[in-house]
């Protein structure tokens, strides 16, 4: 029998046990959050600024970046800055998305706007 938060049909309660196993039932709210931090998305702007400026994004760029957004969050960042050697990252956090990318030469004004953090790699 699953238990339901509020008499709502489709959100099990949070404290809900799997009968005759002892564990926890995993919450809606739970799900998400886990679903969210899994991997980093690019948006079609930034995947299309990585074609233009000739940025490619391996395994190890990958995961500097997803270790990077993890720290950012964990300080409560919302829109941060990630700067490395292939260029500088533009990242929703929230959202797990990198909404722009720029490459080194791309930083001669060396001005970000709409961010609040900076992450260096």
């Amino acid at each position: 029998m699953r238990v339901y938060e509020n008499g709502m049909s489709g959100i099990p309660h949070q404290n809900s046990m799997i009968p005759g196993t002892g564990e926890r039932q995993t919450g809606f709210d739970e799900l998400l959050q886990e679903k969210a931090k899994v991997g980093l998305n690019f948006s079609k702007h930034a995947a299309k600024r990585l074609g233009e400026r000739g940025i490619s994004v391996d395994n190890q760029l990958m995961s500097d970046l997803e270790h990077a957004v993890e720290g950012a969050r964990k300080k409560g960042a919302k829109d941060v800055a990630i700067i490395g050697a292939q260029g500088v990252f533009i990242v929703n956090v929230p959202n797990n998305m990198v909404v722009t990318t720029m490459g080194q030469q791309d930083m001669k004004e060396r001005v970000f706007t709409n961010i609040d953090s900076a992450v260096l790699l």
